[in-house]
């Protein structure tokens, strides 16, 4: 068994509502062992026999299309990469506060190469993309950031889903990895 956490782009903060526990019900429905919520946000965690992240992020989707009407972007990562995530990010050294440090993590790589020279100028944000995620440092707030979900989708060309830096250390942490 390996340990995933799925994450639902825009759920109970775009108004799209998803109850969580009728979330951890649909997933556990799927076959998928141990499902546990973390905030109100749509962050999934759960153990399956399942080897191919697409295909769980498929079923997710589909079981809530067919269950609750709604179409839900969903991404899914192993805890180990989430792991990785958090071992990686080259904003942690430098910044004390967490709370302005987050991570876009794509729902697949990117279709176009995104980086700092993109940015629009004179902002103060920073942002290092990787195929799979993008790690985003807002020394202003994320609520103050022109690097949103919705910039890196457009840059990128792929759907999107961002968590601040607690909600992934948290992850990593309810995982067990």
């Amino acid at each position: 068994m390996t340990t995933y956490v799925a994450l639902l782009r825009a759920v109970n903060v775009a108004g799209v509502k998803v109850d969580m526990r009728e979330l951890r019900e649909l997933v556990t429905a799927l076959g998928h062992g141990n499902v546990r919520t973390y905030v109100q946000s749509g962050n999934v965690l759960f153990d399956s026999g399942w080897r191919s992240p697409a295909k769980l992020r498929d079923g997710i989707e589909t079981v809530i299309r067919g269950e609750l009407g709604l179409d839900v972007t969903t991404i899914v990562r192993r805890a180990t990469d989430l792991r990785a995530i958090v071992q990686t990010n080259p904003f942690v050294d430098s910044e004390p506060d967490p709370t302005k440090l987050h991570v876009t993590f794509l729902a697949e790589p990117a279709r176009a190469p995104i980086s700092m020279a993109d940015a629009p100028a004179g902002i103060p944000d920073r942002f290092v993309a990787t195929p799979n995620e993008i790690f985003v440092h807002c020394p202003g707030g994320y609520g103050r950031t022109k690097l949103t979900n919705a910039w890196f989708e457009r840059r990128s060309g792929v759907a999107a889903t961002t968590r601040n830096w607690n909600t992934v250390t948290k992850l990593v942490e309810l995982a067990g990895a």
